[in-house]
């Protein structure tokens, strides 16, 4: 399998190249285009359970996409809903936790999972809701804006805000609060961070879904009681 990311970083799309007989799992909806000699088989990935958990707590897709390429070498576009970047890791036996939402797609040697992280916050309703994924192959990983790599040492801690976060892996500390106490949560626009503790990468999007909605939503259009009038919030 071979992976290019083009357009990056604001509305990158990856561009695989299987070869023959293949195999890629794709979350659903990710598909933009395919060579003819590609076929699809959607499943519930690991079972009904499985798919279960990592549809509801999550929040990926209940079904799965294999694409395989048949009788000769195969190409698929893929790119995700949010406009932002594309991020490839070759993984060799390491864990990542991803968060959900980013997981794009993967070689069949890298199995996902679904793990609780953390605590939801009642205000800003994100929680630390990861994917555990491991193993070896391709793992296609998105996110809202561009994203940001940083390595950390042994030992050296680093807060990122929740709605940030795309991965990090495994065997890092990790604790998750609220930051700046109830005032701030409530006023101040602020709800979890996570501290994480080195030696591993993290890789962070430049841009929050969540802070996106609290910025849009009170300028969208709002019915009135009557049902015939619009007002601007």
């Amino acid at each position: 399998m071979k992976t290019e990311i083009l357009y990056r970083p604001s509305y990158s799309m990856a561009k695989v190249s299987l070869d023959p007989n293949e195999d890629i799992l794709v979350e659903s909806g990710s598909m933009v285009a395919m060579s003819s000699n590609i076929h699809v088989e959607t499943s519930m990935k690991g079972g009904l359970l499985k798919s279960l958990a990592r549809s509801v707590l999550g929040g990926e897709s209940f079904f799965i996409n294999t694409y395989t390429a048949s009788s000769g070498n195969g190409e698929l576009m893929l790119s995700p809903t949010l406009p932002g970047d594309v991020f490839t890791m070759e993984m060799t036996g390491e864990t990542y936790m991803v968060q959900s939402g980013s997981f794009l797609a993967s070689g069949v040697g890298v199995t996902t999972d679904t793990k609780w992280g953390g605590a939801r916050t009642f205000f800003g309703g994100e929680g630390l809701i990861m994917l555990r994924c491991a193993g070896s192959g391709t793992l296609i990983l998105s996110s809202y804006g561009a994203i940001h790599e940083l390595d950390l040492q042994k030992g050296e801690s680093y807060p990122v805000d929740t709605g940030h976060l795309v991965a990090f892996s495994e065997d890092m500390g990790f604790k998750v609060r609220a930051i700046g106490g109830l005032k701030s949560t409530i006023f101040g626009g602020e709800g979890l961070v996570v501290d994480l503790t080195g030696p591993g990468k993290v890789l962070m999007q430049t841009r929050s879904v969540g802070a996106f909605l609290d910025w849009l939503l009170p300028k969208l259009p709002k019915q009135s009681s009557d049902g015939k009038h619009i007002s601007i919030g």
